[in-house]
């Protein structure tokens, strides 16, 4: 098994607001008034357009050799080949529609990975233990009101 993981700079500052919704996006500080042009992070619904517009943009390979999370890319293949070939197709996929990455955060032809808190690896997936390591350090209770 071969894995990639591609991560997005700035996954939501790389979507425009729809001319007729900017003002929408207004806010007002003593330095004066100010509107969004692209999709600001804190906004409600942020988070389900991004992934929504992920959703279309890779339909047809999810789950095949692609999982997306949010602005984080997973690609998964069982030969170098069939990876390379995979790559390819995700990378011309984002420059299409116009999406880029932070090469300093992506990783390429690993045999394991790390994502959303897990590793995968050709063996399955299992807890990161660099997430779950502040609990496994926890001091173990020695009386009753601990």
């Amino acid at each position: 098994m071969h894995f990639s993981k591609i991560d997005l700079r700035s996954g939501y500052h790389q979507l425009r607001v729809k001319e007729q919704d900017i003002s929408k996006t207004a806010f007002r500080t003593r330095y004066g008034h100010y509107e969004f042009l692209v999709m600001p992070c804190g906004l409600t619904n942020a988070s389900a357009i991004f992934m929504d517009l992920m959703n279309r943009i890779f339909y047809e390979f999810l789950d095949k050799f692609v999982i997306v999370f949010i602005d984080d890319i997973l690609v998964f293949s069982k030969s170098k080949e069939e990876h390379e070939d995979h790559l390819h197709t995700v990378l011309q996929t984002l420059r299409h529609e116009k999406l880029y990455a932070k090469f300093s955060k992506c990783e390429f032809w690993l045999s394991s990975v790390a994502f959303l808190g897990h590793i995968v690896s050709p063996e399955g997936i299992t807890m990161d233990p660099a997430k779950v390591e502040a609990i496994t350090k926890w001091l173990r209770p020695t009386s009753v009101t601990e």
